[in-house]
């Protein structure tokens, strides 16, 4: 494995072996290893000191089963502070059979041309991609397939990353070509903007693979994780469902937002539930499917292909974060509708989690009629035609909120919240609080722990455990989903895969906190750094004293539990 370097204004690539201090991260830590290293914390986001970092996690490579996630990293231009955003599709997979152990593009051109970056068993070139400037991402990668081939991974970003919005994603090609694993949050599409390149090409040569020390011990290690994988009860769950089951849960709990987190309950939440969305794709002719792999290899097969009457693609997946971020908080209960709003984002390539959040800021500056689907697809394409109204919907929520005068804005480090109101979930509202990543639920998800979610108390114990999993989740490339096999297999199934992965013999069965913590400390250090104080770590102050219906919860968790959560 080795580093290697791409400086987009000369176009010079280079490769270098590992620093000693990297090897034993991959993911998220090993991009919060290189912000410190490298980039000033200090720096403008989209300026050149800012360095755009690809890196598979450490079980990247072989195919175990919902471990080949890419995390793509650098500055945040919209929270200010660390990012790493990952995706499935098949960006990771081929990252590691190049033997990359981080891809760093450093600097930024000083003319206004546009580049494509092919990285390939010859080595590193550019092409230009004049003719692929101002398309949308669903035309760009069919035209880079056609050029570069079939078998080749893609990052690329759409017309939202070339304006520098800043909710701007990267997306990635899913296991069929579809370009819709989108590395979203935190506007890393408007770095790649920045550095005037429109696509990454990764075609590793056909049957690479990264070594292995131990392949026997691997393979026995990965039948055991992949037997407690297959036998817990949530991969039937979301085989069958996605993560649209999780709306009927919301509801339940009340925590479901609704009408630009107005309220925490949609009377409409059963027609846009997992259960109805199953219902409608097996109705639908093929390729409709509610079961589908973003990943080669994935035996979850979470994702879904959403198709309208005539079995035209519109989306692939919808995901429950879209259904509510683009659904319940803008009061829209047509899957149809909101799978066009989530299809219009990807191909403008935008974070549908801050973009629904700033629709959700327009309907409550009155801009957006709830429910109205005819009214937020027009938005969408004030986006997509660059006014300035779609400029500030298309750069995130509180930048809409500070715009239109808005105060109730659902953000925590200028990065919107994803579906599940913090006031009620109040473990992962000290998520939302206290990640360094800014509001994320990946960071931190609690709605699954046996506890009272609106009793404040011990809900700061519960989120730092369950963001230090999933830092160390992240890290090893595993999605969130992953955990479910590794949390049912025996205690050491980690440390044994990474043995035989690398030979590192003196891994122990903790390996999944130590990286976890160690993976929050650099985060946390780089923040720091960077300008962050304890404020930072703070919910918005309407959420602590707007009660949100129908529980009437305020989010109350005190605010010494959130400046101690990281104390050890």
């Amino acid at each position: 494995m080795h580093i290697l370097r791409i400086n987009t204004r000369t176009q010079e690539a280079r490769t270098e072996p590992v620093p000693p201090t990297w090897e034993r991260l991959g993911g998220r830590g090993l991009i919060a290893r290189i912000l410190l290293d490298e980039i000033p914390a200090t720096a403008e986001p989209l300026g050149p000191k800012n360095i755009l970092i690809w890196a598979p996690g450490l079980l990247v490579g072989h195919m175990l089963s919902s471990c080949d996630r890419i995390s793509i990293g650098g500055k945040s231009p919209l929270t200010g502070g660390v990012k790493e955003s990952n995706a499935g599709g098949s960006t990771g997979l081929a990252v590691a059979r190049l033997g990359i152990k981080a891809l760093l593009l450093e600097d930024a051109p000083a003319d206004d041309r546009w580049w494509v970056i092919v990285l390939d068993g010859n080595g590193v070139h550019f092409d230009p991609a004049d003719d692929l400037v101002g398309l949308g991402v669903y035309a760009s990668a069919e035209r880079l397939r056609e050029r570069y081939g079939q078998r080749a991974a893609i990052s690329l970003i759409g017309p939202a990353g070339e304006m520098r919005l800043r909710a701007a994603g990267i997306q990635n090609l899913d296991r069929d070509g579809m370009p819709t694993r989108i590395s979203a949050r935190g506007g890393l599409g408007a770095v790649m903007g920045s550095k005037h390149i429109k696509a990454v090409v990764f075609d590793p040569p056909k049957g690479a693979k990264p070594p292995l020390a131990d392949p026997k011990a691997f393979r026995e290690a990965q039948k055991v994780y992949n037997q407690a994988l297959m036998a817990h009860p949530q991969t039937t769950v979301y085989h069958d469902y996605g993560t649209a089951a999780m709306a009927a849960m919301t509801s339940h709990f009340g925590s479901l937002p609704t009408r630009g987190f107005s309220e925490g309950y949609f009377e409409g939440w059963e027609r846009i539930s997992g259960e109805h969305l199953r219902e409608r794709l097996l109705k639908r002719p093929k390729p409709a499917t509610p079961t589908h792999a973003c990943m080669s290899g994935c035996v979850i097969q979470c994702s879904n292909v959403y198709t309208n009457d005539d079995g035209e693609i519109i989306t692939s997946p919808l995901e429950y974060e879209t259904i509510g971020l683009m659904g319940s908080n803008l009061g829209i209960d047509d899957l149809d509708v909101i799978a066009q709003l989530n299809h219009i984002a990807n191909d403008l390539g935008l974070d549908t989690i801050d973009t629904g959040a700033a629709l959700g800021v327009a309907g409550r500056a009155g801009l957006l009629p709830w429910g109205d689907g005819a009214r937020a697809l027009a938005l969408m394409d004030e986006i997509r035609r660059g006014t300035p109204l779609g400029r500030v919907l298309g750069s995130g929520a509180a930048i809409a909120g500070k715009v239109l005068g808005v105060e109730q804005v659902p953000v925590v480090k200028g990065q919107a919240m994803p579906a599940y109101e913090p006031r009620v979930i109040k473990g992962t509202g000290v998520t939302y609080a206290t990640s360094p990543q800014g509001a994320d639920h990946t960071a931190g998800l609690t709605i699954r722990a046996k506890v009272d979610h609106l009793n404040p108390e011990g809900q700061a114990a519960l989120s730092r455990k369950v963001q230090i999993s999933m830092a160390g989740y992240d890290t090893l490339g595993a999605c969130i989903f992953a955990g479910f096999g590794f949390a049912a297999a025996p205690k050491d199934t980690i440390a044994r895969l990474l043995r035989a992965r690398y030979g590192w013999d003196d891994v122990g069965e903790d390996i999944l906190t130590a990286l976890g913590e160690e993976t929050i400390r650099l985060e946390r250090e780089f923040n720091r750094r960077a300008g962050f104080t304890p404020a930072d770590d703070r919910l918005p102050e309407w959420m602590t004293r707007e009660p949100v219906p129908p529980t009437g919860a305020v989010f109350d968790v005190p605010e010494e539990d959130l400046d101690t959560i990281f104390e050890s």
